[in-house]
Order: C-alpha cells, then sequence, then structure tokens
C-alpha cells in the first residue's frame, strides 16, 4: 500500500506539469488563432510567426534558466544584467582588442558561469535567500556593464557581422508581394535557442539531475532522505542558469550587434512571467521548459494582439501582461489547492 501511494507522489508533479502546459498551448495557439481570423494581416505571414523566435531567442534561453531554479524553490533577477554585461564586453573586446567570435563565445559563458558559481554558491551553501543574493548580482552587473563602457559600442568585426546577418531561409514558406516571393527565415540565435531548448527538456525528462532538481523542489527534506544531495542540487541549478544567461547574451548580441547598459532591460521579470506563464509554479517542484517555450510566445503574441487593436502605448501592453500573469498565478494557485487534498485523502 506504501508503495503505491509513493508511485501516486512521485507522479503528482508530472501531471500537473502536463495538465499546466495543455492551458498554456491552447492559450498560445488559441490567442494566434484568433489573431488570424479577427485580424489577419501580418498573422496570416508565416514570417510574424518565426520572428516570435527571431526576436526572443535570448528570452526563451534565459527564461529555461529561470525554470530549471525555479523548479526548485528559487529565484535568479540577475540574469538581464548578466546579459547587458556580457553583450558590452564582448563589444569592447571585440572592437578595442582585436577578439573574434570564438573569443566573444567565451567571454559569454565565462561571465555566465562566473555568476552561476558565486550565486549558487551562497544561495545552496551559505544558505542565503536566492531573492537577495541575485538582486546583488543584478545591481552588480548593470554596475560593471557601466565601467566597461559609459556609451553604448556596435559591433563591427566582419566575422562576427557576417555571422550577425547570416539567415537560414525556408524556401518552401512564405509570402508573395508585389508578384515576388519571398521566402520566410531564421536567425542563428533563434537555432541556438532551440537546440537549448531540445537538450534541456532531454535533461528534465530522463536524468537523474532533472528528476533531483523536482524532488528538491516539491520537497527538499523527503529529497534529502532519498539520498539526494539537495546543496549540490541547488548549488548546479544556479551554475546552469548562468551558463544559459551566457548563452542568452551572445544570442541576444547575434541579434543586437550592439552592446548598451540597457540592454536587457526588464528581461529578467519577462523570463519570471514566462516560466510561470508557462506552468512552472513558483513554490517548486512543478515545470517545463516546453511550456516555458510557450510562455514567451504567449507573452509575446498577446503584445501583437494589442498592438493591432490599436492599442499603441506601451502601458496597455504591461497591463495586457499583468492580467495574463495574474490569470496563470491564480490558476496555479487552485492546481496547489487540489493536489494538497488529494495528498490529504490519501494519506487518510
Amino acid at each position: 500500500m506504501a508503495n503505491k501511494i509513493g508511485k501516486k507522489e512521485n507522479k503528482q508533479p508530472l501531471s500537473n506539469t502536463l495538465l499546466l502546459l495543455t492551458i498554456t498551448v491552447c492559450t498560445f495557439f488559441g490567442m494566434y488563432l484568433l489573431g488570424m481570423i479577427i485580424w489577419g494581416g501580418g498573422f496570416l505571414n508565416p514570417q510574424q510567426f518565426i520572428n516570435l523566435f527571431n526576436n526572443n531567442a535570448y528570452l526563451i534561453v534565459i527564461a529555461c534558466g529561470l525554470t530549471i531554479v525555479m523548479i526548485t524553490g528559487g529565484i535568479d533577477i540577475s540574469v538581464g544584467g548578466t546579459i547587458a554585461l556580457i553583450t558590452m564586453t564582448t563589444v569592447v573586446v571585440m572592437e578595442d582588442m582585436g577578439g573574434g567570435i570564438f573569443t566573444s563565445i567565451l567571454i559569454s559563458l565565462g561571465i555566465g558561469l562566473a555568476m552561476g558559481l558565486v550565486q549558487g554558491y551562497f544561495i545552496a551553501y551559505l544558505k542565503i535567500q536566492p531573492f537577495i543574493v541575485t538582486l546583488a548580482g543584478m545591481f552588480f552587473t548593470r554596475g560593471m556593464t557601466t565601467i566597461v563602457s559609459k556609451v553604448p559600442r556596435t559591433a563591427t568585426n566582419e566575422a562576427f557581422v557576417a555571422l550577425k546577418d547570416h539567415y537560414f531561409y525556408f524556401h518552401f514558406i512564405g509570402i508573395h508581394k508585389h508578384g515576388n516571393w519571398i521566402p520566410s527565415y531564421i536567425e542563428i540565435g533563434a537555432i541556438i535557442a532551440i537546440v537549448v531548448l531540445i537538450l534541456l527538456w532531454a535533461t528534465l525528462r530522463w536524468t537523474r539531475f532533472g528528476r533531483n532538481l523536482y524532488a528538491v523542489g516539491g520537497n527538499s527534506e523527503s529529497a534529502l532522505m532519498l539520498g539526494i544531495n539537495v546543496k549540490r542540487t541547488q548549488f548546479l541549478s544556479y551554475v546552469l542558469c548562468g551558463i544559459l544567461a551566457g548563452i542568452g547574451g551572445f544570442v541576444y548580441l547575434t541579434h543586437t550587434g550592439a552592446g548598451n547598459a540597457s540592454n536587457a532591460s526588464g528581461a529578467e521579470m519577462q523570463a519570471i512571467a514566462s516560466s510561470i506563464i508557462g506552468g512552472t509554479l513558483l513554490s517548486g517542484g512543478v515545470g517545463s521548459v516546453i511550456g516555458t517555450l510557450f510562455g514567451v510566445l504567449s507573452l509575446k503574441t498577446i503584445n501583437i494582439i494589442v498592438i493591432a487593436s490599436g492599442l499603441r502605448e506601451p502601458y496597455w501592453q504591461s497591463i495586457t501582461t499583468g492580467l495574463m500573469l495574474a490569470f496563470f498565478i491564480v490558476l496555479q494557485s487552485v492546481i496547489l489547492d487540489q493536489r494538497k487534498k488529494k495528498l490529504g485523502n490519501m494519506a487518510g
């Protein structure tokens, strides 16, 4: 009997993840279909759909990083500042010190890894609250970005510019315009984001590390009793989030080609919102990077719908984002309440 209850408890977080994922996917396709029916125009252009990936590839990557730490019950609000520091540093190195693409990748991963190691150690081993640690990280990275350069910088390195401007065309997908066939295209950053997403999905689904993340977020004391090294798992989740922030910084640079102290401003909040909309519980134990992807797509689609409705002022986008986020938080609370009741009934 005890074994049966244990099996049900192990499956419960996954079933919640699947339920929240289904709701998010249906929300996204419902909104996009509504846009196609009511507004047509850009919604009927395949390039607009692909641009959801092109324009938000960096956000997909860092939102996946936030999902990893949020599954363990943590948070990281330093990722936006990390991206700003990475973009500014890599551009300065390329322009003033003769660095190239490989150097830029090393710098991006190095800065992201360093942030992950330091913050992960403070949180996992020194038991400092994640919000406080990553808040300090956010201020540190934003300040360091200004120290690296007080003025915006643009990358002019020929090899990097060629990489930035290289598109992969879908010659069988596109639109006719003025009698000409215009194929759709995807940027290198979007491809990197998709590859990262697939790798993370496989990691969470099929590896011991992935299972440990869910166990620690679901109940850290139970995870400890099962022999899971809770501190190491939490530490590695922040290290991975830092590496993903490094990848996100490089992806951001391949899209914009510039370093600026205001780069990725507010990206951490958008990443958190995307993770929550995608079904990641703030309390930990439940989440999916696939859900996070659709969280990003849903968040950006609602912004397109608001603009298409004629509400072009930025505050309307903030209002709709807030309403959508509130809806999914309430939804999560209801699901959590139902899970507690079911567990209580099984225990009784």
